[in-house]
């Protein structure tokens, strides 16, 4: 990771609502299981932001992104809203870095990142789901998540085609 980028919890903004969008249809497209197929409508991506935005201002999650300038390189959701019965966990959702700027160290600057905000939230146990094909699961193994088992054929990929899902925890 470079000097220049900085990890921030993000807001409304539109200039960041834009930018979000175009990092989710970017990685759609690059074939990225983050729920979406592909081609992925601007509208329908920006949708999704502005609800999980909407979330965050409510205090039920933080979208953390990776910034360079002006431009999203990357970002990560750290959802708390869990069932009355789980307030000691969170999940770790869309883990997005722009293809051209994968490799730099930004995605687990970010994992990091959320994992001490949990901390600060009083979250003592993480979980997280990655596509069985082309998913993260070399970077959550790295960064010291437990693989829990494989679910198979659970979602379409964004091209078409079934994949499964590869569920890991973390202990904080």
């Amino acid at each position: 990771m470079t000097d220049t980028v900085r990890i921030e919890p993000l807001g409304d903004a539109p200039a960041t609502l834009d930018a979000l969008s175009d990092l989710l249809i970017a990685t759609v497209a690059a074939g990225g299981s983050v729920s979406f197929m592909h081609p992925l409508a601007p509208a329908q991506a920006r949708a999704f932001w502005a609800g999980s935005l909407a979330a965050a201002a409510r205090g039920e999650r933080v979208v953390l992104g990776a910034w360079d300038g002006l431009q999203l390189l990357s970002t990560v959701t750290l959802i708390l809203d869990c069932p009355p019965n789980q307030p000691h966990r969170a999940e770790i959702a869309k883990m997005m870095t722009a293809p051209a700027a994968r490799g730099r160290g930004l995605a687990l600057t970010l994992l990091r990142e959320a994992e001490a905000l949990a901390r600060t939230h009083g979250r003592t146990l993480l979980v997280l789901d990655t596509a069985s094909e082309g998913g993260a699961s070399g970077l959550y193994e790295r960064a010291g998540y437990v693989f829990a088992g494989e679910i198979p054929d659970y979602a379409l990929k964004p091209h078409g085609g079934l994949t499964g899902t590869r569920l890991y925890y973390r202990r904080l």
